[in-house]
């Protein structure tokens, strides 16, 4: 009679084992429908697409859509530098305000489940047909009206934080988040939905030992709340870079959709894109890079 074998992991291998169990779905699902599509955007971006009647051939460019991608095209880096710069300064503002949320969700009042509904309105009403009257005259129509909205809100804040003398650029950004509260609610929905599953996680002995102690609400949120929830915020963080740069109200995704049907052609359209995606993936290890080291893993 064979013997059994027993192999003794430790709990640092299971951990390995069970996250690549729960990610070889995405690899599985990345090699059949993105390799491919990925590697052939690589080679259209090197070369010049022509279309005849047979179908496409290609002429060889090397780096030369690239440079006039970043060199000779009249709007590229404007808009590059914009599309960064909106996402940098809305982030702040999307995470926050998802953990406001959040919090306030969590507590027991009467309603709590149609404001949590509320909530999460914006990420339905950001697909399907409502996506496609966000792109049409209709969404001219209420970018007009909420513009107008902003103009008056902007200028009456303006004079009321001016009248305490705070600082210009603190005025500047206060105003910002103000006018723009519309686009950071839209943006947080499922962020909101992470962070409340990270809340109910928490034991609530961990909050009844620390009463006991004498902990105020502050210490407990800064002491208790906001480490258990790092993990989520690392995950939040990098799935509002990666929705705010993938958008499709993004300008400069626009853009490289003109340039593709109306522009320079494929070629330039993909080494615009090439060059984004290069630059989001960079800016995603540094992000991870720098936040990681602030996770607590309660384990």
């Amino acid at each position: 009679m064979a013997k059994r074998i027993r192999v003794s992991l430790s709990y640092r291998q299971r951990q390995i084992i069970g996250g690549l169990v729960f990610t070889f779905p995405f690899i599985i699902g990345f090699t059949l429908f993105f390799l491919y599509p990925f590697i052939q955007s690589i080679i259209f971006s090197l070369n010049e697409l022509e279309l005849g009647a047979s179908g496409y051939s290609l002429v060889w460019q090397g780096l030369g859509n690239y440079r006039y991608a970043l060199l000779e095209h009249a709007s590229f880096n404007e808009r590059f530098v914009d599309s960064i710069t909106d996402t940098l300064s809305s982030l702040p503002m999307v995470i926050g305000f998802s953990l406001f949320a959040a919090t306030i969700l969590n507590q027991k009042f009467k309603g709590r489940g149609i404001a949590r509904m509320i909530l999460f309105l914006p990420v339905i009403l950001g697909s399907g047909v409502v996506l496609k009257m966000q792109t049409g005259d209709w969404a001219y129509i209420m970018a007009q009206d909420s513009a107008n909205a902003n103009y008056f809100a902007g200028n009456a804040l303006n004079d009321i934080l001016g009248m305490i003398r705070l600082p210009e650029s603190v005025i500047e950004y206060l105003i910002d988040v103000i006018t723009s509260s519309q686009e950071i609610i839209q943006a947080s929905g499922v962020q909101i939905l992470i962070f409340l599953a990270g809340l109910q996680s928490i034991p609530g002995s961990v909050y009844e030992a620390a009463d006991v102690e004498g902990a105020t609400t502050w210490e407990k949120f800064w002491l208790i709340t906001f480490p258990s929830l790092s993990p989520l915020i690392l995950t939040n963080v990098v799935y509002t870079v990666i929705d705010s740069f993938t958008t499709t109200r993004n300008p400069l995704l626009l853009l490289i959709e003109d340039v593709s049907f109306t522009g320079a052609g494929f070629g330039v359209a993909m080494a615009m894109s090439m060059l984004y995606f290069l630059f989001v993936a960079v800016l995603l290890i540094i992000v991870y890079a720098i936040i990681s080291r602030f996770v607590f893993y309660n384990v």
